[in-house]
Order: structure tokens, then sequence, then C-alpha cells
């Protein structure tokens, strides 16, 4: 199997080209400033997913800035604080302010040049808006949350997908999905028999951050710790 042989790159976005762990890690400083006894970056992020994860599943068509609202809201009754309905609000709307990681916009400009570009994320779209701004990008396709009423891990969000890129001519063979969350996409990538790209961003960290335990690890086509190291396998291989 090759990289170059492939007709489309669909992507997750947050943890994958958005940095959403530092994002949600500054936005979070209101109410873990406050915290009387203090926790580790990794027990913010994991408590984080808990609920985010949770609140997925029972409000699957709550808009992901207004989920956000909900998971702050959670946090703070966990870690015994008080959180103001605008302080969740203004949470919930963090995710213009999260960056895009250092190689995210040269790496996508390059394939661009190589493939189709699609965005599979769980987000919706006004968030997704501000986010591309940053990746500076123009996406052949973009499938959210919102547009689906679900979030990934679903098999939905992934049939949507599918059928969509389907009618663009793009068959499930031809698509190699590449995210970094082996709970959010690589799991339901081999439920569906996408080939799928491991850009491990969390590469060197214990544990997994802001996303849940797939608990059986799934398998994966291609392990890259970022980006970069996908553009310059890509390069090698077509020899430019």
């Amino acid at each position: 199997m090759k990289l170059s042989g492939f007709k489309a790159l669909t992507f997750d976005c947050y943890g994958t080209l958005i940095d959403w762990e530092n994002g949600m890690i500054e936005a979070l400083r209101p109410l873990t400033l406050r915290m009387k006894k203090p926790l580790a970056r990794d027990g913010i992020l994991e408590a984080h997913a808990r609920h985010e994860s949770s609140q997925q599943v029972y409000t699957p068509a709550m808009k992901y800035s207004e989920l956000l609202a909900v998971v702050y809201k959670r946090l703070a009754e966990e870690w015994g604080l008080a959180a103001s309905l605008e302080e969740c609000q203004a949470y919930g709307n963090s995710v213009k302010d999260w960056v895009a990681f250092p190689d995210s916009v040269e790496s996508l400009a390059y394939l661009k040049k190589h493939y189709k570009l699609v965005i599979l994320s769980n987000i919706d779209n006004v968030s997704f808006a501000s986010s591309n701004q940053r990746l500076q990008a123009v996406f052949d396709a973009v499938y959210t949350a919102q547009d689906v009423g679900s979030y990934k891990p679903s098999d939905r969000n992934f049939e949507y997908m599918i059928a969509k890129l389907q009618g663009l001519g793009i068959g499930k063979s031809e698509i190699l999905h590449t995210a970094e969350s082996l709970f959010h996409d690589h799991a339901p990538a081999n439920r569906h028999s996408l080939a799928s790209c491991w850009i491990h961003r969390r590469h060197g960290q214990q544990g997994f951050g802001a996303t849940m335990n797939p608990g059986v690890a799934p398998k994966y086509d291609f392990h890259f710790r970022s980006m970069a190291e996908m553009v310059a396998a890509h390069r090698r291989e077509v020899g430019s």
C-alpha cells in the first residue's frame, strides 16, 4: 500500500490539524485556576474527554459550541466550582481561538496538489469556519457533526461521508482517513474498511488525552508523528 495510491484524504480536524488540547487547556483556565487541588494537564484532558463523549452520546444533535458549554458546566460540578452561564458559553465559543499545529498549513498546501482534501469533524459549521481560516486550505468537502446530526465514533458519520464522497466520484478504496484519535476515527474506519493514517500528535505522552481510550487498539495502515512527517514520506515516495 502506498500513500500515493489514494484519491482523497479525509481528515479529522481537532487534534490532527488544530491543536485542540492546548486550546482546551488555555480556555479552561478561568475554571482550573480556581481549583483548590490542582489537577495535572492530562487529568484535566481526561475529565474533559469523559464528559464530552458522554454528552455527545446523549445529545447527538447538539451543536458542538453548545455541547462544550455543557461540558464546562459538568467539569465545574465535578470539581466543586461555580460557573456562570456566561462563563460556560465563553468556553463553548473558544474554538475560534484554538490554533493550528505549526505544520498544518504548509502540509495541507502540499497535499492539496496530490489529493482531494475532505474534513470529517465533530464540530459545528460556524466554529469550523474560524478554524478553516487558520488552516488556509480550500477543502473539497466538509462534513461536520452538525451536518450529520451525530458525533464520531458513530457509524452514521462515516456512512454519511462515504455516501457523499461516492457522489463526488470517490470510492471507499480511494479514501485514506487521516486522524489522531484512535477512538473517534481509527476504530470506526476499521469498521467501515477504510484505510487509515495515524497522525500520532501525542507521541511521547502517556494516555489518550482529550480522547477516550478505544479499548482494543484499532489497526492503521500508516503511522506518522506529524503532518510534516506524512508529507516527507509522500515526497520520498513520488521522488519530489
